[in-house]
């Protein structure tokens, strides 16, 4: 099956934020908190909470950890409300950068991002500006290993209603649409299978190639964005150069 995810490219530039553990899981503890309050604590009844449960299952978050911020949500932090914004703009070189927040506080998050923008060589746009390049997708990311046979999982993935499967260098990508996503890993997992990844996210449809001075730069831009407390996923349409680290 054909499909241009550039997952591995993407994915491996986020080591440094991901490697940040208890940030990471208090992010998707905010994600519990507002998918609880939309629909309520029993993820058999709300579809919201189910994935965002697999998303933080994916990312390692402990069974405690995932149980107490669903308690939380319904109970003692009943008060807090968050909003769900997303920003676009331009990184350097014009890279298309997606930035989604949860927040308590709208103008500090605005003015967080826009500082995190034009600090690095972008600036911040419009709704829409570039929104357009992206497709909503559910996506599953499974490490390759042994055991695992490639056309038995792409039969699955498929046979579950899967729009895409792609086998890259360490892993398989399955691409879903936004409504079949629940489903199709829901499906995979009565299988057995775990996944590095297990999300909704904005994919794009083309990728912008950067050299090393350019990849650096915009870096330093993700650092900062994904450092952000109120800053719950960042998307982009850069492709590093093989092998570049920072």
């Amino acid at each position: 099956m054909s499909g241009h995810s550039k997952w591995h490219n993407i994915q491996a530039k986020k080591g440094k934020a991901d490697a940040k553990r208890a940030k990471v899981f208090t992010k998707i503890g905010k994600e519990l908190m507002v998918a609880v309050k939309e629909g309520g604590a029993n993820p058999d009844a709300n579809p919201r909470l189910r994935d965002v449960i697999a998303k933080a299952k994916a990312n390692n978050m402990p069974n405690d950890n995932i149980t107490r911020s669903i308690k939380k949500a319904s109970g003692e932090l009943g008060d807090v409300t968050f909003e769900e914004i997303t920003y676009e703009g331009y990184g350097p070189a014009g890279i298309a950068v997606i930035v989604n927040v949860l927040t308590d506080n709208k103008n500090r998050s605005a003015g967080n991002v826009r500082h995190a923008f034009t600090k690095h060589g972008g600036n911040l746009g419009s709704t829409g500006c570039v929104s357009f390049m992206f497709q909503k997708k559910g996506q599953m990311v499974i490490e390759k290993k042994d055991g695992l046979d490639e056309d038995e999982i792409m039969m699955m993935a498929l046979d579950a209603g899967a729009e895409d499967f792609e086998a890259e260098d360490e892993v398989y990508v399955i691409t879903t649409a936004p409504e079949e996503f629940g489903t199709v890993r829901e499906a995979l997992e009565s299988q057995g299978l775990d996944f590095l990844e297990s999300e909704v996210k904005m994919i794009p449809d083309t990728f912008t190639e950067i050299d090393e001075e350019t990849s650096t730069k915009f870096q330093k831009l993700l650092d900062q964005l994904e450092d952000d407390d109120d800053v719950q996923d960042v998307y982009h349409n850069a492709e590093f150069p093989e092998g570049w680290e920072e």
